[in-house]
């Protein structure tokens, strides 16, 4: 073979390996978004509803205020306030420490990192479909490719709106720890 033929064929292979491992990336990363979302169907909800009895009381405000010379008196506890801390403290659960209050912000925080660097990574997919698709004259190649760049479109969308969700859960538990007297250092840590 001449060195020009032999120059023709290895473009030829390596034009044939670079489809090879295109098709084989867009495969890894079809199964990849169908791992998460079966893992995702998988994950069990684990939200609280919250009742006017998980609140704490607040005393109801008086018509007069106490004269500055004599400090206001102790509400002292009846035995039907006291079964009702009892009560209250069965219902409560697991200890809201410093560890409850790092763990719930480091899962979401992880949470919304996968989503981010799965939605990088889709953007990044659909960028090498829009330029696959822009160098294909063959029509049918030009609509396998359009029809897989509409599916990671949609599922980026889809990931977009899981990345607001995720934020609000984040910003929604910080409200919470805020509500219920939380250092905000146990939320960073």
């Amino acid at each position: 073979m001449s060195s020009p033929v032999r120059g023709l064929v290895a473009a030829l292979a390596l034009l044939l390996l670079s489809g090879t491992i295109t098709a084989l990336r867009a495969q890894s990363l079809a199964d990849v978004a169908k791992k998460e979302e079966e893992r995702r169907k998988s994950l069990k909800e684990s939200g609280k509803t919250y009742t006017n009895s998980d609140l704490h009381s607040v005393p109801p405000a008086t018509a007069t205020a106490a004269s500055p010379a004599e400090p206001p008196k102790p509400a002292t506890p009846t035995p039907d306030t006291d079964k009702d801390k009892k009560e209250a403290a069965k219902d409560k659960g697991p200890a809201k420490d410093k560890a409850y209050w790092s763990v719930r912000m480091k899962e979401l925080q992880a949470q919304l990192d996968r989503d981010q660097t799965y939605a990088d990574a889709l953007q990044s997919r659909i960028n090498q479909l829009t330029t696959d698709f822009v160098g294909r004259d063959d029509p049918a190649q030009r609509a396998v490719i359009g029809r897989d760049k509409q599916k990671a479109i949609d599922e980026l969308n889809r990931l977009k709106q899981s990345i607001v969700s995720d934020k609000k859960a984040i910003s929604d538990l910080e409200d919470e720890a805020r509500r219920a007297g939380v250092p905000p250092g146990w939320l960073r840590s």
